[in-house]
């Protein structure tokens, strides 16, 4: 964070001072929700959760070198304490238990704080804010954007999912004099979220990804969807003030977003160019093939030339997540080459995002098991299928949990993603867990002719596996977080290879 005062940080978030704090006491360390994270010189958020209350571990904060506690009402240590507000109606889990408004106060001040913090790094250090949002593959583009725009200048970008209204703001607050770019990633979970989002972090240059059904059975519809992604774009500047909309022009919720915006639009796209009659596409792919392990190489097409990349992350569909990275990174200044030597060193930088690892006997482990939607699950089958394919008589494995929030259509979505299992050929499946999406998802795969099990849990799942797992198999491992299927991908690897 740039270097604030407790006395400058207390009047950005209206907050008084308490136990000792000082108004001169310099905070020089990292601003963190996790007390075990704190570092010598760093600011404490007290924020209440199911089990525990930050405000209770104030104390051991200090101890481990907090100045300072920013909380909600008093405290054992120094402290700024903000008046709580008025209970929130909203689905975020950090407001769920948050009975007294402290939570929601906390964050408010944290987005407060944010903000000035990037506005002054805008205004004195020349900031640049890029963002990004889509129904899948916002967190994999992410990673490529940063991976890209470090080369030509210090990056902060969020760790794993960091995209919310606590995560947003905790990963601006990384941003200090130095800091060139600020790759802030934006979801939502109904209208208006990503309109609060960007007024933490304004961006000059944003990028929507895709409209798909993931969070459908908060949205209702596709088109609330596309509403309230489309807010990314309504908040940016005007073309003549620099501000540039990056839009996925293969996916027409997206290319729609175009009039919604003043700022320049620019198109990519990974479909033929006869495709796209009457609108202009600005970066497209041709010549796109994959690897064994399905790694993809491509040619980058822009209006100013062409480039030929090599991948090292895996799947067809990670050709659009690089398009969409050149087109930000290009459109910020950076020289063409350097953005495709920036694609071809970037490796999966988020734990469990289609990390695909080979065992010394031969077995591929596809581990894409950190979140799931219809069309990353589609994507994930489509990259098990192609790997497996020429391995002569090896047996493609699909372990399979639960899509969250896709309400009443989530059995139906299941069931489809059973066929979808079939069209591609696949084998094996391992459906985890006891509930009506898993069933659906069996009981179709099972009727179109894949070999399937119902297994109840991880556990169970790692043993079958164990005892049938053959030499040069390929075992996709995916499913949302809150399943915990990685465990069954870190149990494959440890296991006895043959």
């Amino acid at each position: 964070m740039i270097q604030l005062t407790l006395g400058e940080i207390a009047r950005i978030v209206s907050g008084t001072l308490t136990g000792g704090a000082q108004e001169d006491t310099q905070v020089t360390g990292s601003v963190e929700f996790d007390s075990r994270a704190i570092t010598q010189g760093g600011l404490f958020l007290a924020l209440p959760g199911a089990r525990v209350d930050g405000h209770e571990f104030a104390a051991t904060a200090i101890k481990q070198g907090a100045v300072a506690v920013l909380a909600a009402k008093e405290v054992n240590g120094p402290a700024i304490v903000v008046p709580p507000v008025a209970h929130i109606d909203s689905n975020a889990d950090i407001y769920a238990n948050d009975p007294d408004g402290y939570g929601a106060a906390v964050v408010e001040a944290l987005s407060k704080l944010a903000r000035y913090v990037v506005d002054s790094c805008v205004e004195n250090h020349k900031l640049n804010v890029v963002a990004l949002t889509g129904s899948a593959g916002k967190t994999s583009t992410k990673d490529f954007i940063a991976t890209v725009l470090q080369q030509d200048g210090a990056t902060v970008a969020p760790p794993g999912s960091f995209n919310n209204e606590l995560g947003l703001p905790h990963t601006a607050l990384r941003c200090t004099d130095t800091t060139k770019y600020l790759v802030a990633e934006m979801s939502a979970r109904g209208i208006g979220h990503i309109k609060h989002l960007t007024e933490i972090a304004p961006p000059r240059i944003a990028a929507v990804l895709n409209v798909g059904t993931a969070h459908l059975g908060e949205f209702g519809s596709r088109e609330n969807i596309a509403k309230a992604k489309g807010e990314i774009v309504e908040a940016l500047p005007s073309a003549d003030q620099g501000g540039v909309a990056v839009l996925n022009a293969d996916d027409p919720f997206v290319a729609n977003m175009a009039p919604r915006t003043s700022a320049r639009v620019v198109r990519f796209s990974t479909a033929p160019a006869s495709t796209h009659k009457g609108s202009r596409i600005d970066y497209w792919a041709t010549n796109i093939s994959l690897d064994a392990v399905a790694r993809a190489s491509f040619t980058l097409n822009t209006r100013s030339g062409s480039w030929p990349v090599v991948l090292q992350v895996f799947g067809e569909h990670q050709v659009a997540n690089a398009l969409a990275a050149a087109a930000i990174a290009i459109e910020a200044g950076l020289d063409p080459q350097l953005v495709v030597a920036g694609l071809e060193a970037h490796s999966a930088a988020s734990a469990h995002r289609m990390d695909v690892q080979t065992r010394k006997d031969g077995v591929t482990i596809i581990n894409d098991s950190y979140n799931a939607n219809p069309d990353s699950m589609r994507a994930g089958i489509a990259a098990l299928a192609y790997t497996a394919s020429g391995r002569g008589d090896a047996t493609s494995w699909a372990v399979l949990g639960q899509m969250g929030e896709l309400g009443d259509d989530a059995p139906a979505a299941h069931a489809e993603l059973g066929a979808e299992l079939a069209k591609y050929n696949v084998q094996r499946l391992i459906a985890v867990g006891d509930n009506p999406n898993t069933r659906a998802l069996a009981e179709t795969a099972a009727v179109r002719g894949v070999v399937t099990d119902v297994v109840s849990d991880v556990e169970l799942a790692v043993d079958l596996l164990q005892h049938n797992v053959k030499r040069d198999d390929v075992v996709l491992v995916k499913a949302s977080n809150a399943d915990r299927l990685w465990r069954v991908a870190e149990a494959l690897h440890g296991m006895l290879e043959g």
